[in-house]
């Protein structure tokens, strides 16, 4: 393992340097929480450390060994999450009241750049995985077809891995974007592990290598860097200004980073760069323990895992390997339950019938061999051979209305979801996680998404509103 980053190093010879009369408060002296040792390199803007938002010194050299590892233009460090980087990289990419195509089934984040720029969406609805109940690829005919009726749109924008781990064919789509002028934004918070070095251990390439131009990442939920740190790169072809994606970081960014967190993304290349394929072989090598295990399985289903092939799912384009959804005969909740207190397995999420396990590069060698054999032991205890539970079915967008921006500022009221249908929304409504807006501001309400939400909560799978406090009810706009 490396010692330190060099930033880490850099910061360290800084510190060491003279007395800080500049913030933080804790001086470097006084740990902030015990055994929180990552207070002794946390400073600020000084001479030597360098400025996140005017990168020359140490931090634009952090940045360039990050873009060089994963194939970017260029990259920068992130310390909002992936959230800062897609508000910064719509805004860059669709000027304030544009149109943009957008996958249905972004995160919310997406929701709010398109609320904060006054922004027209046209959505790009993919279909819903009977099996599991959750959203298959974006199809590039699809996307073709919306650019066709759409021929001023700005940008368009993706979510690929899905939170379940759903790929879309991103180089098709990129091509024809491309071959329409448009630029691609890809969420790829969840994908962070696509980088070319992985590729020789059988993971796919990813967005940047599909031909992307803005790609938003999160190493800290596949790859060893802290809660809250996230990359956003820049792809080749020069459709994005690079000097107006700096500007919108500037506007959604905290102007005090973390160097703590800056550190963390800074040792996770150090890291990658010497142990990379290493550690990705060995991630594969558990991955496929954990595929050939659950061949056994009966009643519950890990979506193209085991028995559950690939082909037997045709709204799914290609399955991230690290993503293990599993589908029960059962509420999710209650296998979720039975993994934590039975088997000491907190999973990532319950929605439905499933439930996500998340992996990464730092699993133990033995975990995913432990997890399939709870899913075995649980499975020998449910009925097999019974139907398996209904999956909740994703309810298709009702018509916009309003913009989202224009529907959050009309008067509104509640009413109950029951008395509801017709009635245009004035909130958003999601499950979280994942965050993805099952009814979103100005559009009309359907009966499918009072079905889809009563099956919902049903499951066991609360659903977040925004705006509506009374249980049962839904804030819509009010008449005019």
């Amino acid at each position: 393992m490396p010692t330190s980053s060099p930033l880490q190093a850099a910061l360290e010879a800084c510190a060491r340097r003279a007395y800080p009369l500049h913030m933080p408060g804790h001086k470097r002296r006084l740990a902030p929480a015990p055994g929180l040792a990552c207070y002794a390199w946390d400073t600020t803007e000084v001479p030597g450390t360098d400025d996140l938002h005017a990168a020359e010194g140490i931090l634009a050299a952090a940045m360039a060994r990050t873009a060089a590892l994963w194939g970017a233009a260029r990259s920068w460090y992130l310390v909002g999450g992936s959230t800062c980087g897609i508000l910064a990289a719509i805004r860059a990419a669709a000027p304030h009241g544009s149109t943009i195509l957008c996958a249905r089934n972004c995160h919310k984040s997406v929701y709010h750049a398109i609320e904060l720029g006054g922004l027209r969406a046209h959505w790009l609805t993919p279909p819903v995985d009977a099996a599991f109940g959750v959203y298959g690829s974006v199809p590039p005919a699809s996307v073709a077809a919306a650019l066709e009726a759409c021929p001023g749109a700005a940008c368009v924008v993706l979510t690929s891995p899905t939170y379940e781990g759903v790929l879309s064919d991103v180089a098709a789509i990129a091509g024809i974007c491309h071959a329409h002028g448009v630029p691609l934004i890809v969420d790829e918070a969840h994908g962070a592990h696509y980088l070319p070095l992985a590729q020789a251990h059988g993971w796919r390439g990813g967005a940047l290598a599909a031909g992307a131009d803005l790609v938003v990442q999160s190493p800290h939920k596949t790859l060893p860097s802290l809660t809250q740190t996230a990359l956003l790169h820049l792809g080749a072809g020069g459709r994005i200004d690079p000097d107006e994606v700096e500007r919108q970081l500037d506007v959604f960014e905290t102007s005090s980073p973390s160097y703590p967190l800056l550190v963390s993304l800074d040792g996770c290349t150090a890291l990658l760069a010497e142990q990379g394929g290493e550690l990705f072989a060995a991630w594969r090598r558990r991955l496929d323990r954990f595929s050939a295990a659950v061949r056994g399985l009966g009643a519950l289903r890990v979506l193209c895992h085991g028995a559950d092939a690939p082909a037997a799912h045709p709204a799914v384009w290609a399955h991230d390997a690290g993503k293990l959804l599993v589908r029960s005969p059962r509420s999710g909740a209650a296998l979720a339950r039975t993994l934590r207190e039975d088997y000491g397995f907190e999973t990532e999420m319950s929605c439905g019938p499933n439930v996500l396990a998340m992996t990464s590069v730092a699993d133990g060698e033995d975990a995913l061999d432990r997890l399939a054999a709870a899913l075995l032991a649980i499975d020998r205890c449910l009925p097999q051979g019974t139907a398996p539970a209904q999956a909740a079915v994703l309810p298709p967008p009702g018509p916009a209305v309003y913009t989202i921006a224009a529907a959050l500022r009309r008067p509104r009221a509640e009413r109950p979801l029951a008395d509801a249908t017709g009635a245009v929304a004035a909130e958003y409504v999601w499950a979280y996680p994942p965050g993805v807006p099952l009814l979103a501001p100005g559009e009309r309400i359907t009966p499918a998404f009072a079905a889809a939400a009563a099956a919902l909560e049903a499951a066991g799978t609360p659903l977040r509103h925004t705006a509506a406090r009374t249980p049962g009810c839904v804030a819509v706009c009010a008449e005019a």
